[in-house]
């Protein structure tokens, strides 16, 4: 079966105009970029005067031959991870750190053990309705 050719990427500006991006990416390969790389529109690099010091395909080059990083330790199967003893039932460990929830709940527990111990003391004062403390039988 046939492969079918991509189209070209043509695109209509705004005032009408048809513009082929591939045919314009061809014609300006070789015209320096902008800026302070110093490559051309290809990514060849550029030395004195725009003369192509190294071409693109030995940049690539040399950028994976120095970026493979090399494994030095053999990989680690599973069995050996994973021993032939029976396995050890491990213990809960109790996280030392409280959640807030946690906190709070204990925050409120001591209002209540305050709370408690002001109910117990007798000395002679009442809460009236409108809020008021008052001496016992006034």
């Amino acid at each position: 079966m046939a492969m079918r050719q991509k189209g070209q990427k043509t695109y209509t500006t705004m005032q009408g105009k048809q513009v082929d991006m591939d045919l314009l990416r061809k014609k300006n390969e070789l015209t320096p970029a902008v800026g302070n790389a110093r490559v051309n529109a290809r990514g060849d690099e550029l030395g004195p005067g725009g003369r192509i010091v190294r071409k693109r395909e030995q940049v690539i080059k040399d950028y994976y031959k120095g970026s493979m990083p090399v494994a030095e330790e053999p990989a680690v199967s599973v069995s050996d991870v994973v021993s032939e003893e029976a396995p050890v039932a491990q213990k809960a460990v109790k996280s030392k750190t409280t959640t807030r929830a946690q906190q709070k709940v204990e925050e409120v527990k001591a209002s209540e053990t305050e709370l408690k111990e002001f109910d117990d003391m007798d000395d002679g004062w009442v809460e009236d309705d409108d809020g008021n403390f008052v001496q016992k039988g006034d």
